[in-house]
């Protein structure tokens, strides 16, 4: 084999005898050659870590990014099934593409639950009938209220609800949600909502809403259930997880968004207890609603429909389910 470059003189006549040198070195190069090709299959101890021509070219045809991050659909009737954990050996990134295998909350599993549904206008019959929620009877489900500009508190749920979904996955935990949009074209009933978040056997779960209050009244407030213990209902056993959720869920929420705790429910604590919702009623896992604030009143609409304070809202929101969560 012979190197043409510009650092090696052009080919000399060939002499008819080999000189010691040249002996010596043809020699020298197969055992060299030999030495190098074990070292490189056996691996130096305490080398770069650079991989040889075979290893470079399984790097390449299998790259690390190939297996896409895991898809939860939040559908109330297809469980969310999050992507296996990572085979022994499988590097960091391998791990970092499944975010609901991976992160602090990883294992955990969370309800959402967006206030009111988009197509419950078309559906008034529907909607109206009764359901029992363990106290009493009430109906299925409201339209929920808006905007005076006409902004309806179902698309402000279900943004800040897909918002929150998305931070939560990130962090590794299996989220479900009770509805998606307008499908089903209406409901859930307030039972069937609660009866979601029981068989995923929820570690937290959330209704998320927006009141309709008089102008003047803003602020946010997160409801937690009351002692219940009648029918079908038996809220005794969540009590206390609900209202650690809701406490801390409201301390982030202020933190995070800087919308004041209710000053018309609450007495200033952004907290309220209720005993009449069948969403917490028929819970059996810890629960809390959030009211982000007032559509009606001019300043909490213009927080509500901004795109970025919703973001806020949904971060708020999730750092409060996750300083729950990790106690």
């Amino acid at each position: 084999m012979s190197y043409v470059g510009p650092d090696f003189d052009p080919p000399q006549p060939r002499r008819s005898r080999r000189g010691p040198l040249t002996v010596a070195l043809a020699a020298l190069v197969p055992g060299a050659l030999l030495g190098w090709l074990v070292y490189e299959a056996v691996g130096a101890p305490g080398g770069s870590g650079q991989a040889g021509p075979a290893a470079s070219s399984a790097s390449v045809s299998r790259p690390l990014s190939a297996a896409p991050p895991t898809t939860l659909t939040g559908s109330p009737t297809d469980d969310a099934k999050a992507s296996p954990a990572p085979t022994a050996g499988a590097s960091e990134s391998t791990s970092a593409a499944a975010p609901a295998a991976s992160g602090p909350l990883r294992g955990k599993v969370i309800v959402i639950d967006p206030g009111h549904n988009p197509g419950n206008f078309r559906h008034t019959a529907e909607i109206n009938r009764q359901v029992d929620i363990g106290t009493n009877r009430k109906e299925c489900d409201t339209t929920g209220t808006s905007t005076n500009s006409g902004y309806t508190e179902a698309r402000f749920t279900q943004d800040v609800a897909e918002r929150l979904r998305a931070i939560l996955q990130r962090q590794g935990a299996t989220v479900k949600l009770t509805h998606e949009g307008d499908s089903p074209p209406w409901g859930p009933c307030v039972d069937e909502r609660a009866r979601i978040g029981n068989a995923a056997h929820a570690d937290a779960a959330i209704s998320i809403h927006a009141d309709g209050s008089a102008e003047g009244n803003r602020g946010f407030h997160v409801i937690l259930p009351g002692s219940v213990h009648a029918g079908g209902a038996d809220t005794r056993p969540i009590v206390a997880s609900s209202k650690s959720l809701g406490e801390r869920i409201a301390g982030n929420f202020l933190r995070v968004t800087g919308e004041p705790p209710s000053n018309y429910l609450g007495g200033g604590t952004g907290l309220v207890t209720r005993k009449d919702l069948g969403g917490l009623n028929l819970s059996t896992v810890p629960k809390v609603f959030i009211e982000c604030g007032n559509m009606r009143d001019s300043k909490d609409a213009a927080l509500l429909t901004s795109g970025a304070w919703r973001q806020k809202a949904a971060q708020g929101i999730s750092e409060g389910i996750v300083s729950f969560l990790r106690g």
